[in-house]
């Protein structure tokens, strides 16, 4: 038996409009009825009404939990521990030599002002660098696309992507690179822009997100006043331009789009610890979401928003306060980390560009003026799939710290949430109260309809407090969390490599500029749609089936891109299909 599903691409907006009647729609829509007009027909497919049971049955192999994490002992170093149904393989390493080197940068994850090692015996000094800034790439986007170019024009680079900004790099400049999954060692690794459109530099950047409705790659940035959002063309070379005149200036991490085009935007800004909660930091963060006035050109405009969430214990929302110590314990962020409370939440408009312009703007500072209700520092998030993009799973990092005040009650470790989305209105619940065990979550990806992976960046003063490394932690969303006997699985046990070892040494040491150990991020699940039918969220993950494909980064140190397969001795002898 088959079922005939329509699946609604850019041009299918207008016809859209005669079916979708919600709230929902929006002023965005009604201009997006004329945008179309001339488009095509409906674009239609097949599926198998199997195929969701399929899906689910194969997503539900079982993986075998990592019983620990691996220990912070220093002048040692550790391996990458995986369930026993994963194996991992580099797909590129922060050594690779760049297709097409700059004055900036000749490797993906070295600028060229130092060597990748220090000398025997150096140590660094203030004035006096003992290796290369290293770059650090972020968050990774894999697509499959044609027809893309490289700095060889006689050479075919195949369809496979794997596209990421970087977070460091000498003098706050950053960068865009495109690992060529296809390729030779050669035109392994292609620098893709460090200059916008304007000559200026591209920002150190964080997360990334593809926006299929203008073919664009989107990258945030955390990089203090000059944060920005800049889009980027994903063949060589590429066309950056900064759009933070519309989607203004915060400390962003992750974005993503549902299927009209909106983004969801998280921000991860630190608070200022308490007078005397030392350890702790105030809620400090904030969701956002833009409705574009067109999705095929963001640089159009739109209305940048805030979640604000309404309090229990008292009239009106929970909004940030001028004494960091009153909001680090108020009853309002203890009641946000406890299990079985719902919140109403709203959305809050904070700029509009058809009134105030495209000047770029302080988000943060918007937010707090509306009222919008902050948290501590969320860094990632993702639709639901199977739900039509109405739940977004998001997390909070907490403080990072063993000694936090705010201890789990009132998210020092951080936490999971589950946002429902109705229009302009939504519930906000807990999903994961974190501990000092599960602790920092950062980047996210949904393995099938139900479980998500949420990874670890919980820093070097974590590690060393509980003595524990990174992890990566698979969530079941249909798990009650409250009962203290169910808690997530570990599929991964980072380790650490000999550089950030040697770099965690270093740390704090007059003149170093590297991080230390080790942390999990860019962890991505994608079969590379670059249509609006693969948007994240929009199909349920099929883990190694159906052209899915799973990557990390292990940032710091060596900066080793990898591809997680399904072990040989689980799969028959087929990683993936």
């Amino acid at each position: 038996m088959a079922v005939l599903v329509v699946y609604l691409y850019p041009q299918d907006f207008k016809r859209l409009s005669k079916i979708e009647k919600s709230k929902e729609k929006s002023d965005m829509v009604r201009c997006l009825n004329k945008a179309v007009a001339i488009m095509a027909a409906l674009a239609i497919s097949f599926m198998p009404a199997s195929a969701t049971f399929a899906a689910d049955n194969f997503a539900g192999i079982s993986l075998t939990p990592v019983p620990s994490a691996n220990p912070k002992a220093p002048g040692f170093a550790a391996a990458n521990i995986l369930s026993v149904e994963l194996t991992g393989a580099i797909v590129a390493q922060g050594s690779f030599k760049l297709e097409n080197p700059s004055d900036l940068t000749s490797y993906y994850g070295y600028d060229n002002d130092g060597p990748q090692l220090p000398a025997a015996g150096d140590l660094p000094a203030v004035g006096h660098k003992v290796e290369a800034s290293k770059t650090e790439p972020d968050k990774n986007t894999y697509l499959v696309l044609d027809h893309q170019h490289g700095a060889d024009p006689q050479y075919d680079y195949g369809t496979h992507f794997l596209f990421q900004g970087h977070e460091l790099g000498a003098g706050g400049q950053g960068y865009i690179t495109r690992i060529n999954l296809d390729a030779d060692g050669a035109h392994r690794v292609t620098l893709l822009a460090i200059k916008d459109v304007n000559g200026n530099s591209v920002p150190t950047i964080d997360g990334s997100t593809w926006y299929p409705f203008s073919h664009r790659l989107l990258f945030t940035s955390e990089s203090g006043a000059n944060a920005s959002v800049v889009q980027a063309t994903p063949d060589f070379p590429a066309t950056v331009e900064d759009i933070s005149g519309i989607l203004g200036r915060g400390g962003y991490e992750g974005i993503q789009s549902d299927r009209f085009g909106r983004l969801i935007i998280v921000e991860d800004v630190g608070g200022k610890t308490g007078t005397v909660n030392t350890h702790a930091r105030q809620p400090n963060s904030f969701i956002y979401r833009l409705l574009p006035t067109s999705p095929f050109d963001l640089k159009l405009g739109g209305k940048l928003q805030v979640l604000q969430v309404l309090s229990r214990a008292h009239a009106g929302p929970v909004v940030f306060g001028s004494d960091a110590d009153a909001d680090i314990l108020s009853q309002d962020v203890k009641d946000l980390h406890t299990y079985g409370l719902q919140f109403q939440t709203n959305w809050m408009t904070i700029h509009d560009t058809a009134v105030q312009g495209n000047a770029p703007f302080s988000a943060n500072a918007a937010a707090k003026l509306a009222g919008g209700t902050p948290f501590k520092r969320p860094e990632n998030g993702q639709f639901r799939p199977g739900t039509n993009f109405s739940e977004f799973i998001f997390d909070t990092t907490g403080d990072t710290n063993a000694l936090t005040e705010a201890g789990s009650a009132f998210g020092g470790f951080g936490a999971l949430f589950r946002l429902q989305l109705f229009g302009d209105k939504g519930l906000l619940s807990l999903v994961y109260n974190g501990d000092v065990a599960h602790a920092g979550f950062d980047n996210c990806a949904f393995w099938d309809a139900n479980r998500i992976v949420f990874v670890e960046d919980a820093g070097d003063t974590l590690h060393t407090q509980r003595n524990a490394l990174d992890s990566a932690w698979l969530f079941d969303l249909n798990t009650d969390y409250s009962n203290p006997a169910s808690q997530p699985v570990r599929i991964l046990a980072e380790g650490r490599d000999a550089s950030a070892t040697l770099d965690s040494q270093f740390s704090g040491m007059p003149g170093f500029q590297n991080d230390g150990d080790n942390e999990i991020t860019g962890w991505h699940l994608s079969d590379g749609d670059p249509t609006v039918n693969g948007l994240l969220g929009a199909k349920i993950p099929t883990p190694f089936r159906g052209g899915w494909r799973l990557f990390y980064t292990q940032q710091h140190g060596d900066n080793n891109t990898w591809e997680i397969l399904r072990s040989p001795a689980d799969s028959g002898g087929n990683s993936r299909d």
